[in-house]
């Protein structure tokens, strides 16, 4: 007796029997393949940013609160950048005041921490964020205090006297004892931002072996916060400062997450190691501030899906954190802050953002996924709670229909007209719009 067999695809579909051949599926996903965990995606508004914030009305800055934050209203951000000041007391605008502000002394001398309970206007935002659920809070350091270093400022480079190491380290704890007075939990502590790139503000330089060094100081006293280095200029530049880690035995058992930027160079594979990664800042290059979605410029939201996309498959990042929340003038941050008027713009940078992280949540796994067409760019995950989340960026000019929607399921398109609008599932079928970025969510 003959019997029927039915194969199943690992989307829960039934197989094409091969009498009856088909083209492929636009979009295919094997949830045996998994890949790495995701930590989250958030923003950094250091260097002051927050006061722009601050200086609006309650109203307004309840909403871009929610844009960020808000899993339902925005981008549902799950992780917080922190900028560790280092500049003297009195520092205008765009200076990051230092909680130790003056030379106690020596690097042997008793501490003389200042703390003021708003550290530049981050304390507020990052209480409100706790408010919203953040629970990753990553505090990073630009610089050390001027009088560690041997330029004697805390700006235009120089780097670390060997001498001020253990103080410099035991400051970086303090700052994180300091939130956790405020019930801020610092996550995440980084020592370095950028030491191979020389700027005229708060900067510091170390070689990847003096990088290497140190985090065999700070990773001692650091206990309980997951050091992470070393936040490159770029993400080649990156995989030396990884590779040196990697090859000290000492050092790698203290770097819990390898970090890097994308000016310098864009995400184009993995750092060398197995530990966690993160995209841990950038933004575009542009003069102007730009709300559009696709028009060609580098630094429209289409630009930034592109750009977490690689991130997350060719790079295998756990966390992208963006270049800023908000700011003011010709900024390429997610948000135009006009404290002067009280009002804010919103860009498409955001939403591109938020077409990731507001259903691709913390602790979800990045699954294989792969696509008939070339012209999609798919990347797919599964949730703590299940939920199977596909994210298709049709970088085509021409629609592209996929047959493979499974369960419960929603999709929320983003271009030009849209922003995480809810886009029609029909018969487990979903369009997906050209030049757009579609997310479907599968329960």
């Amino acid at each position: 007796m003959l019997r029927a067999v039915v194969a199943v695809t690992l989307l829960g579909l039934p197989a094409v029997h091969p009498a009856h051949p088909a083209g492929p599926p636009a979009i295919t996903v094997n949830e045996r393949v998994r890949h790495q965990e995701i930590d989250g995606f958030g923003i950094s508004q250091a260097f002051r940013r927050n006061e722009l914030l601050k200086a609006l009305p309650r109203t307004r800055q309840r909403e871009i609160l929610d844009l960020w934050f808000h899993q339902g209203k925005g981008a549902g951000l799950s992780i917080l950048r922190l900028g560790i000041g280092s500049s003297p007391a009195g520092s205008p605008y765009d200076h990051m005041v230092s909680i130790q502000p003056e030379d106690p002394g020596g690097p042997d001398a008793p501490p003389e921490y200042v703390w003021d309970g708003d550290d530049n206007s981050q304390v507020w935002v990052a209480k409100e964020a706790r408010a919203y659920g953040v629970r990753r809070f990553f505090a990073d350091a630009w610089s050390a205090p001027g009088y560690m270093k041997d330029n004697g400022d805390d700006k235009n480079g120089g780097t670390l006297k060997p001498e001020w190491h253990r103080a410099y380290a035991n400051y970086l704890v303090a700052y994180t004892r300091f939130y956790a007075k405020e019930g801020i939990r610092i996550t995440d502590l980084g020592f370095t931002n950028e030491p191979d790139y020389t700027a005229t503000y708060a900067s510091m330089r170390f070689t990847p072996e003096q990088a290497a060094e140190f985090v065999k100081v700070l990773g001692p006293v650091a206990r309980g916060v997951k050091v992470a280095c070393c936040d490159s200029f770029g993400w080649t530049e990156a995989k030396a400062y990884t590779a040196a880690i990697e090859a000290d035995p000492e050092a790698r058992r203290w770097v819990k997450t390898h970090t890097g930027h994308t000016y310098a160079s864009p995400v184009d594979g993995p750092l060398p190691t197995d530990r966690k990664t993160w995209m841990s800042e950038w933004n575009p290059g542009g003069d102007t501030w730009n709300e559009n979605w696709d028009d060609g410029s580098g630094y429209d939201g289409f630009a930034i899906a592109e750009a977490v996309h690689d991130a997350l498959t060719l790079g295998g990042v756990s966390a992208y954190v963006y270049w800023l929340g908000g700011s003011r003038g010709a900024t390429r941050a997610l948000l135009q802050i006009d404290d002067a008027a009280g009002t804010y713009h919103v860009s498409k940078r955001l939403w591109a953002l938020a077409a990731y992280s507001r259903f691709i949540r913390p602790g979800a796994v990045r699954l294989e996924a792969s696509a008939a067409d070339p012209a999609l760019k798919v990347s797919a995950f599964r949730n703590r709670d299940g939920s199977r989340v596909v994210v298709a960026l049709n970088t085509g000019t021409a629609p592209v229909t996929w047959k493979g929607v499974r369960g419960r399921a929603t999709a929320h398109l983003t271009d030009g007209a849209h922003s995480l609008a809810p886009s029609p599932v029909r018969g487990r079928t979903v369009t997906l719009q050209p030049r757009a970025l579609t997310t479907i969510v599968m329960r």
